[in-house]
């Protein structure tokens, strides 16, 4: 991974280090009045030069999630919708939270695939496009889709030009994708493959309408895809609850 990071222009080194750390700081994950890792360290993770670091602190330090102090460091600053991130994750992993986030979700994409519709440049239609395939890939290898599931919701997020619709979905994290094998709801309900191609149909259905540059198809197709996953997820907990009856059953 380090090797590929290098052979990248820089400019693009430190975008891909400002998103990772922007979406650490949002979700929590590096609460307020911590110190970040030292540029030395930041350096080693990333597999990047510490010129590319402080130039994604600057942007960080510009966007008022950080602030350097003389001879101390880098420290985390309180931002409004880190709030949102360490809310999610002191809810833990209730079912409750997942159909809550979900709900949310309803809230900001929908207007969000509209907007992508509409302003979206070809640059950013191809990483929507790009993330869609991704998913298709892993989906082949048999593989955790989440988190290419999350780059192309973000992407979408991205298109619209607006930078708060991709801090709300960058603030939930790990918990925009409530149902993947690697989220925190997951137990002992994994995917099937049939849920997750359903999954990826719904994709299509946002993509396409979106490179069309249809408003009305995007929110509409957005709209239906996170309410049939509000109901597939209601699905798979009376199966829960199903399958515990009949296993109680059977031990009488």
């Amino acid at each position: 991974m380090a090797s590929d990071l290098r052979a990248q222009p820089r400019q693009k080194l430190s975008i891909r280090v400002v998103s990772t750390l922007r979406a650490q700081l949002l979700a929590g994950e590096i609460p307020p009045g911590r110190k970040l890792p030292t540029e030395n360290q930041l350096s080693e993770q990333f597999g990047v030069s510490r010129t590319v670091v402080r130039e994604a602190i600057a942007t960080l330090a510009a966007d008022g999630l950080v602030q350097s102090r003389q001879g101390a460091g880098v420290f985390v600053v309180n931002h409004p919708t880190a709030g949102l991130g360490m809310l999610a994750a002191e809810m833990g992993s209730r079912v409750s939270t997942a159909l809550n986030v979900l709900e949310v979700r309803l809230g900001i994409e929908v207007e969000c695939a509209a907007l992508a519709a509409l302003r979206r440049n070809p640059s950013q239609e191809a990483v929507i496009q790009e993330a869609f395939f991704e998913f298709e890939r892993l989906l082949r290898l048999d593989q955790p889709t989440g988190p290419a599931d999350f780059a192309f919701h973000r992407a979408i997020a991205e298109a619209t030009n607006n930078p708060f619709y991709v801090e709300m979905l960058d603030a939930l994290g790990k918990r925009t994708i409530p149902c993947d094998v690697t989220s925190p709801w997951t137990t002992e309900l994994v995917q099937s493959l049939e849920y997750q191609r359903s999954l990826q149909l719904e994709h299509h259905a946002i993509l396409s309408a979106i490179s069309a540059g249809d408003t009305d198809a995007a929110r509409a197709a957005m709209r239906a895809h996170l309410s049939r996953s509000q109901a597939r997820y209601r699905t798979r907990l009376h199966e829960r609850t199903a399958h515990y009856a009949m296993t109680t059953r059977d031990d009488q």
